[in-house]
């Protein structure tokens, strides 16, 4: 299963559910960026299930017959996680993010889905225009790209990669999904989970397919993310239904 690396704790759940229930078909993660692994899969790699942090990955293998049909499974949105001393709510936190000493980390757009949608998100702060006229290019230009490119360095073992990068002092705050804000605070309590206000927050629709010749057992565990267990331990773990 090759899987967005924000799907890694409710995966290994219902991974751990698909197994008791087929003990003679062990499931192996393959977590990354989305666009990263849909790069791998079409070079030739081997997979049976792609469960991507988008739609359009996952269509584009099956436009070509690596992939059949896709499905969304569940959706998220983006947050703004926070280091301790950053002050922000969510009518401020557009402000803040354009002030010129804030340091914006978000992950790599194109090769991960969660930097495709702060570049929209950023795309929808400049379409309020008047005083955020510009602030499409003034964002865009002083972004830290920190994760999910192909020269990402790995986060410290066993520990969330947002977490890690504002408790080391890389970045003040993170453009990230709600779900891996989530997350982070779990390790790391003194960080904050900022809303984004409604009119320049994007969704994020995560899609799921089987690969070209995926056996019998592939369709099953794509049956158990999309059934009713499945989408409990994803609500469970900060998802919104499909």
């Amino acid at each position: 299963v090759f899987a967005a690396g924000s799907l890694r704790g409710p995966l290994a759940e219902i991974g751990r559910q698909f197994e008791a229930r087929e003990p003679g078909a062990p499931l192996r993660f393959v977590f990354g960026a989305s666009g990263l692994l849909k790069d791998r899969l079409s070079a030739g790699e081997v997979a049976e299930v792609f469960a991507s942090a988008n739609m359009a990955h996952p269509q584009a293998l099956a436009a070509v017959g690596r992939a059949g049909a896709v499905q969304r499974f569940t959706r998220n949105q983006l947050c703004v996680l926070a280091r301790e001393g950053v002050e922000a709510t969510p009518a401020t936190v557009v402000d803040r993010l354009l002030d010129p000493a804030l340091r914006v980390a978000t992950s790599t757009p194109n090769a991960d889905p969660s930097g495709d949608y702060a570049w929209q998100m950023f795309g929808k702060i400049g379409a309020r225009g008047g005083a955020y006229a510009g602030a499409e290019a003034t964002l865009q230009a002083k972004a830290l790209q920190l994760t999910g490119g192909p020269n990402s360095p790995p986060p410290p073992a066993g520990r969330n990669v947002y977490g890690a990068i504002l408790e080391a002092g890389q970045a003040d705050v993170f453009v990230t999904y709600c779900t891996n804000a989530l997350q982070a605070r779990k390790e790391v309590p003194a960080l904050r989970q900022i809303d984004l206000p409604a009119d320049v927050n994007v969704a994020a629709d995560y899609g799921v397919t089987l690969l070209a010749g995926a056996p019998p057992e592939a369709q099953r565990f794509v049956d158990l993310l999309l059934g009713a267990e499945g989408q409990a331990v994803l609500a469970a773990q900060g998802f919104a239904p499909r």
